[in-house]
């Protein structure tokens, strides 16, 4: 008997956010931007998964003496990726983030599948698609919260963005990868050292997810809201805090002071490690700081997706981190990793006087 065209088949396993976007079409805008990078040999490609894999391990006791912070759990280790492996692993994690957002929308919605449905599916795809595949061009590494606990301990670098900063700024491949793998390599041991660090965050994506508002005339008076806000005077935050609710504004200013602690103690980390390992440090430094200042309409798409606001967290955590340590050490900034109420609160990255006083008396 043939089966039935009218029935399609779901290849979803139960996931509701598998089924909330086109995640094929994403896969595809993404690499349609993305692009493969520059032209890399497969003796290159296998020198660096060594060189990275030696660098991650040695960055391990490098980053542990600096910071007193030791790992548990699985050693760390390197996957060497090309921009459409980051591409998909951060689709899948993307997925398992939203799933409660997504069961949400789908026991609002007919279980019947319109074309309309059909239509926002792929546009939703597409509109993640274009927002990964400009980042797959730009980062160098990344330990990924949302691995599977099997997983613990890999660490993404993308090797066609690195070989092309080495290429286009004339840097060492040797100092860079160990340098890049020094930062990485802190992110993995804060949340190796502080074993709540994972869920806090995991919760406080929930929280946010399930304050977004699924009914059409609050989301009409969100963007109300907005539209008043950015009349002259009106004196509310800019970007997307105009869409948020107060509630959610709240959350986003916790969540901001947090990422700004976790990257700003990496560049920290990895710039005071660097030091004694690499041989010129401020070349690399300078290198990087060329690569950001993009312009033309690639400025603007950095400012519409936050990318502007991910180097102001880089720079006003590492002077948070960097005032806190001049003053009282490592061994008092490390309170920072006791619990969650010990993590800097909005407005305290900015004055590192504020969280000593609050934290350490």
């Amino acid at each position: 008997m043939a089966p039935d065209p009218a029935v399609e088949l779901d290849w979803s396993l139960g996931s509701y956010a598998a089924r909330l976007a086109d995640w094929d079409a994403a896969v595809r805008t993404a690499r349609s931007i993305s692009g493969s990078g520059p032209k890399v040999s497969h003796a290159e490609r296998a020198v660096m998964r060594d060189q990275l894999n030696g660098h991650v391990e040695r960055a391990e006791s490098l980053v542990a003496e600096c910071t007193g912070i030791t790992v548990g759990g699985f050693r760390s280790r390197a996957w060497v990726m090309g921009r459409g492996d980051w591409t998909r692993q951060n689709l899948k994690g993307l997925q398992r983030a939203i799933e409660p957002l997504a069961r949400r929308i789908a026991e609002r919605r007919p279980t019947t599948q319109s074309e309309k449905h059909t239509i926002a599916r792929k546009a939703l795809g597409i509109q993640v698609g274009a927002l990964l595949g400009y980042v797959s061009r730009r980062v160098l590494g990344q330990v990924d919260m949302f691995l599977p606990p099997d997983d613990d301990g890999l660490i993404y670098f993308v090797g066609p963005n690195l070989v092309d900063v080495e290429r286009t700024f004339a840097l060492p491949p040797e100092d860079f990868r160990l340098w890049v793998a020094i930062h990485e390599v802190t992110h993995r041991m804060q949340f190796s050292g502080a074993s709540w660090l994972r869920a806090e965050l995991m919760r406080m994506v929930d929280a946010y997810l399930q304050s977004v508002s699924l009914d059409t005339k609050e989301l009409m008076e969100q963007l109300g809201r907005a539209v008043e806000e950015l009349r002259p005077g009106g004196g509310a935050p800019g970007g997307i805090l105009r869409l948020l609710t107060p509630e959610q504004r709240e959350l986003f200013h916790r969540t901001q002071a947090m990422m700004s602690l976790l990257e700003g103690h990496a560049s920290y980390v990895m710039n005071v490690v660097a030091k004694d390992v690499v041989d010129d440090l401020p070349r690399l430094q300078a290198a990087l700081s060329r690569r950001r200042a993009v312009g033309g309409w690639e400025s603007r798409v950095q400012r519409a997706i936050g990318f502007d606001q991910k180097v102001a967290q880089y720079d006003a955590g590492e002077a948070f981190v960097g005032a806190v340590v001049g003053r009282i050490g490592m061994p008092g900034f490390n309170l920072v990793w006791s619990e969650p109420a010990n993590m800097p609160r909005p407005g305290e990255i900015e004055e590192p006087d504020r969280w000593i006083a609050r934290v350490v008396g």
